[in-house]
């Protein structure tokens, strides 16, 4: 039974494939309004959520499906003590595909091994969140009409950014490809991200805390929220939270076709005059994640045998 848990279970090909058969359900929605007829989506979120939650849950919708929803874990029987592996097990018996967030590394893993049907990692812990990026790839296609000779920028929690990690991974399989990296010194990309994606694929990148030196090279800006909830130390927190914050004073040395992106929720990162500069697509983003979503769940459906 295939499940997809980090971005890297998508080869190149099917990235492509996933992207066009969205651009075919924006171009031809009708097509596809009854693509998932009597198919049940579970959306498993042991974590707050509101954009991936309801983009995989109107995504089943406009397929023609329903959903049976756990919006939180005190919802739920792992409030109980239930396990992961019991609760999809669980779950199998009721539905045809599941969508599951988790705080824990690794829970999604737990899970696609203990299911009897696809299961998609909605999001687990700081490791990785791959439909976040299949909304980030569209976008950036939509945009740049190219994944090749990009320079692109993450800035902002690089540490715990679970979207950061997925999008380089995703990124790196392409060529022409740099990566800058902006951050403060204790929310730096991890070590292992450097060495068994960076390093590994030989790719350029360059470190740095100074978000306006290098805004000039930039094709594409990937902002970040500094995430309370990864903190240990509310101190730590508050001393970091606004370590960037990207308003039209700093855009003026910017590239006109810049593509400012940004997973959402955003904080005080990005401020809200920003909004209505053309180069800002990180509301574009959320739309492009329902396609993506709809996508995804029509090949794991298909491949399942179920549709």
């Amino acid at each position: 039974m295939r499940s997809i848990i980090d971005i890297s279970d998508l080869s190149v090909e099917e990235l492509q494939e996933l992207i066009g058969v969205a651009e075919d359900i924006i171009a031809n929605p009708e097509k596809y309004q009854d693509a998932c007829k009597r198919k049940k989506l579970a959306t498993l979120f042991f974590e707050p959520s509101t954009r991936t939650r309801m983009s995989f849950e109107a995504a089943m919708y406009e397929l023609g499906g329903n959903v049976i929803s756990v919006s939180s874990a005190a919802s739920s029987s792992a409030a109980k003590g239930e396990s992961v592996a019991d609760t999809v097990k669980t779950v199998s018996c009721y539905t045809d595909i599941i969508a599951m967030r988790h705080p824990k590394e690794g829970a999604a893993y737990v899970a696609a091994q203990n299911a009897s049907i696809p299961v998609i990692n909605a999001g687990d812990g700081g490791h990785c969140h791959p439909t976040q990026t299949l909304a980030d790839l569209l976008t950036i296609w939509r945009e740049k009409g190219r994944f090749d000779n990009l320079t692109v920028g993450f800035c902002g929690d690089l540490k715990f950014g679970r979207t950061v990690h997925s999008l380089i991974t995703a990124l790196a399989r392409y060529t022409g490809i740099k990566f800058v990296l902006i951050s403060p010194q204790e929310l730096k990309l991890p070590s292992y991200i450097k060495k068994d994606v960076l390093k590994r694929n030989g790719l350029q990148y360059v470190q740095t805390m100074d978000l306006e030196s290098v805004m000039p090279e930039l094709d594409i800006l990937y902002m970040t929220r500094v995430q309370k909830e990864r903190f240990f130390n509310e101190e730590d927190y508050l001393r970091l939270k606004d370590s960037y914050i990207l308003n039209p004073e700093k855009l003026k040395k910017a590239k006109p076709d810049l593509c400012i992106m940004h997973p959402l929720p955003r904080v005080n990162e990005i401020s809200v005059a920003v909004d209505d500069d053309p180069r800002a697509c990180y509301f574009k983003q959320v739309l492009n994640g329902k396609y993506m979503r709809m996508a995804l769940i029509l090949k794991l459906l298909k491949e399942a045998g179920t549709i």
